[in-house]
């Protein structure tokens, strides 16, 4: 009879769940009416902004802010008395607009003195214009390159947090300040950090500034600046909010950032007008930046409807030569749901003033409203239909227990198959791993963390354990099992048991000491560890093993997340293909598969599948080439090259190819008189393994030919995949005749008007 019990509850936390964050800035500077704000809207309105005097470090309004600033909570709160004012704080150097170095806030935070007068300053503004809450402006804190020493951020964040406890112990008739943060998209910029454990002990919730990733200033090509998901690169908010949660800060802390703001681009071909079409420039404004008022005024003025993209997820219009990128009311509803499915706390408008008869802020109020009418709505039926769940619970629990035991049985009965695995206990890998310590972490990845372990037999291991908060399950690990079972070769991980006791679903490897591929791929210094030799020894070993899953093994197997982090190195630095949960096998005369579930990591995934579900053996080949191009360059494939910075990694390896230039591509360290054939005949043959049609790409026998035999003719390549341009002239398939040996002028608003 748990079934009322858990009905109750789930009514409980459907009444007193934290509140749904509908926040947004209003600046200053914009000129708007604050008794125009339509309050409702929100449960959180942040005045933008107090500045910090680089002498004393304490925060001080600008004599034209005053007057507005001084009003702003007493006004908001007039026509709505529950929503919460706050107060947000500009940390880069000088006010708002001029650039994005906050070296002075940096050296604030290294003096104990400064920083004691900054919290004690932004307490008593707070209190003193009615404020219930502060708001740190540090998007652009990243992008420092003077000073940038974030040691004391940390100390910084947690004194301020002390603080405000500490003021709310001593006061009797007032609420405690909320503390809130926002931030940039993704918390890692160039290898420096926000203190991410800091961030998330200290402040109530982060809002991540999940727009500008492109403007017409720093592009030359039209772009979603506030892209939701973008299939060729890790700038888009999806990527950023799994960055943020992978680091340790909880989902229930973020707040996704909405853009009621555009960019307009000139094109340079009017009849071309596609997302990445080539453009010329700013238009309309000095930088590109448009108020989505101002852009439903042009529209209609116009006459033009804008396009919706759901790949991106945003809207589009052409007008003339104008291209104007922006959110419009579809954008704004499908952000709003991404929140509530990722199991974040809000959104956050920048800036509201800039919205048009409130249509952006209603859609996202509406999206909200909805989702609270569904949990009502499924509150009511749960209570009505409770004895049908009882029963049907009941059944599910039995069926679900005589499962597990038919797996685990089966699993012991066929355990001699298994190639030397075994289910080992969960106590034993508790011991092993001293009861899942910090210390033996080894890291975390989609299905959950990693440690090493040593079993009572002194054999060392890595013990893979599903996390609860994972979107993986049974399915990844099933898989793991089964093809782990079926599976033998010197050039994938092996898998040793497993543990499914007390609802666990634990892999338990052989432990690979050096670390995985990423480790050394992109730091210069630990490159530096592995010579060209070791690198074709590393590079032919995870051809044998796509060769192995693709051509000798009894199953053929398509692995669809080859990426270098994949790749384990054991102790003599021998490649190990690790991670088949998503894996799939096809039949021998198979050609090609379909799904409905897209999965994998963003920039090693083939077009055919983003776009069509498509999955075949050319997948791996497409991620192989991709691997291939970061071993030999030390790039990383999200993000920009070129002389304007517009070229992904792909289309910049065959823009140098092409013209001849290839060693420019090739990490120096590399190159030398017995390797730069090798490696040019390397980039020629990645450059095969990412062209836009599967059909084209080479196997990876053919692979495997071509990088070994130093007198087989190359065929040239194409354009590669997810290319910003197009070679018209590329229509056939050409040989090549070669035979190689073996083997934005500053912006004037950081934040857009």
């Amino acid at each position: 009879m748990t079934i009322f019990p858990i009905v109750l509850l789930f009514i409980f936390h459907t009444s007193t769940a934290q509140t749904w964050i509908k926040a947004g800035y209003w600046y200053t500077g914009s000129e708007f009416p604050v008794p125009n704000i339509n309050s409702a809207l929100f449960t959180h309105l942040i005045c933008a902004f107090a500045y910090i005097n680089p002498s004393t470090h304490e925060l001080f309004l600008r004599a034209s802010d005053d007057p507005y600033v001084s009003n702003f909570a007493a006004t908001v709160k007039k026509s709505n008395p529950s929503v919460i004012p706050l107060l947000s704080i500009w940390t880069p150097n000088g006010e708002y607009g001029n650039n994005e170095n906050s070296s002075e806030f940096l050296t604030m935070t290294e003096n104990p003195s400064y920083r004691k007068n900054f919290i004690e300053s932004s307490i008593k503004t707070a209190r003193r214009y009615g404020f219930e809450g502060l708001d740190l402006y540090v998007t652009t804190l990243l992008s420092t390159t003077e000073n940038m020493n974030t040691s004391n951020l940390g100390v910084l964040f947690d004194e301020w947090r002390v603080a405000v406890d500490s003021e709310m112990k001593k006061s009797t008739n007032q609420k405690k300040l909320i503390l809130t943060m926002a931030g940039r998209y993704s918390p890692e910029l160039n290898s420096v950090n926000y203190p991410v454990d800091s961030v998330s002990r200290s402040f109530d919730w982060v809002h991540v500034r999940s727009y500008d990733y492109h403007t017409p200033l720093t592009e030359n090509f039209t772009a979603a600046h506030g892209a939701l998901y973008d299939p060729s690169s890790h700038v888009n908010t999806d990527y950023g909010i799994n960055e943020w949660i992978k680091r340790g800060l909880a989902a229930s802390k973020l707040v996704v950032g909405l853009a009621y703001h555009g960019y307009a681009w000139t094109l340079r071909d009017p009849t071309n007008s596609a997302i990445g079409a080539p453009a010329k420039g700013v238009a309309i404004t000095r930088d590109g930046s448009v108020s989505y008022e101002y852009i439903k005024k042009y529209l209609r003025g116009y006459g033009v409807k804008p396009v919706y993209n759901s790949t991106y997820v945003m809207n589009y219009c052409e007008i003339g030569s104008f291209w104007i990128g922006f959110d419009d009311v579809e954008a704004i509803r499908v952000k709003v749901e991404y929140a509530k499915a990722k199991g974040l706390v809000g959104y956050n408008a920048w800036q509201v003033s800039n919205d048009y008869n409130w249509e952006l802020s209603k859609a996202a109020a509406q999206e909200e409203d909805k989702y609270n009418n569904h949990k009502r709505i499924l509150a009511i039926t749960l209570c009505t239909v409770a004895s049908i769940i009882l029963v049907l619970g009941c059944i599910a629990f039995y069926l679900r227990k005589k499962i597990i035991s038919k797996v685990n049985q089966l699993m012991n009965h066929r355990k001699p198959s298994y190639h030397n695995q075994q289910v080992i206990s969960f106590s034993d890998i508790r011991e092993a791993t001293n009861n899942f310590s910090e210390e033996n972490k080894l890291g975390e990845g989609g299905y959950g963390p990693v440690y090493k372990g040593k079993l009572s037999n002194g054999q060392e291991i890595a013990v893979k354990r599903l996390s609860h908060s994972s979107k993986q399950g049974f399915e990844e690990f099933k898989n793991e099992v089964t093809f782990a079972t079926k599976l033998q070769h010197v050039n994938l991980v092996k898998l040793l048991g497993f543990c499914t006791e007390r609802e666990e679903k634990m892999l338990i490897y052989e432990y690979m000491p050096n670390k995985s591929l990423d480790f050394y791929l992109f730091d210069p210094s630990r490159r530096l560890m592995l010579n060209w030799e070791k690198w074709i020894d590393i590079i032919e070993g995870i051809i044998q093993g796509l060769l192995y899953l693709q051509e000798y093994s009894r199953l053929t197997i398509v692995h669809r997340d080859l990426k270098a982090s994949n790749i384990l190195l054991d102790a003599n630095m021998k490649p190990k293909i690790s991670d088949f949960g998503i894996a799939k096998s096809v039949q021998n005369k198979e050609i090609e598969a379909n799904t409905d579930r897209i999965v994998g990591t963003y920039g090693c995934v083939p077009p055919e599948y983003i776009k069509q579900g498509i999955y075949s053996q050319k997948y791996d080949v497409y991620s192989f080439g991709i691997l291939l191009l970061q071993i030999i360059s030390g790039k990383k494939n999200y993000n920009v090259y070129g002389p304007h910075q517009n070229l992904n990694l792909l289309e910049y390896a065959y823009v140098l190819w092409k013209g001849g230039r290839g060693m420019e591509f090739i990490d120096p360290s590399l190159n030398d008189a017995f390797s730069r054939y090798k490696l040019t005949r390397c980039i020629q043959v990645a450059l095969l393994c990412v062209e836009e049609k599967w059909t084209q790409r080479p196997s990876m026998l053919e692979v495997s030919a071509m990088l070994r035999n130093e007198y087989a003719s190359v065929p040239m390549p194409r354009r590669p995949a997810f290319s910003t341009n197009k070679d018209n002239e590329e229509n056939k398939n050409e040989t090549s005749e070669h035979v190689y040996s073996v083997d934005i002028a500053t912006i004037s608003q950081l934040v857009p008007r």
